[in-house]
């Protein structure tokens, strides 16, 4: 067993729209992100997405309205929903799925590297 801090985790992150595992409980990952600006379009076939964030602002766009989230905010979105988080400042957040889905086809754009880490 090991103890981990999330904020801290998240902190220390060097690209947006990537996660980094934390824990695994019951088929479960746990996994910590951060995110600013925009992913694109994208939905998961294989699972739901669910989000609870730690620090900033996500709002997590649908094709039927947007759905704003602030700190301590817990949202699934659920397996097919086509979605699009956007962050208008620095967001620190949760990842709970089956597998870890920070690529293209999890919506991560190109730019994604943060200022310093290349």
């Amino acid at each position: 067993m090991e103890k981990r801090n999330v904020f801290d985790e998240a902190a220390s992150l060097t690209e947006f729209w990537s996660q980094r595992t934390l824990q695994e409980s019951n088929g479960t990952l746990l996994k910590v992100a951060k995110g600013l600006d925009s992913t694109r379009w994208h939905s998961h076939d294989d699972q739901d997405e669910t989000f609870l964030l730690l620090s900033g602002r996500l709002v997590v766009q649908l094709r039927d309205g947007d759905v704003e989230l602030n700190p301590g905010d817990l949202l699934t979105v659920p397996q097919g929903v086509e979605h699009c988080p956007v962050a208008p400042e620095e967001a620190r957040f949760l990842i709970l799925g089956k597998t870890v889905t920070s690529n293209t086809a999890g919506g991560k754009p190109e730019w994604s590297h943060a200022e310093g880490s290349l």
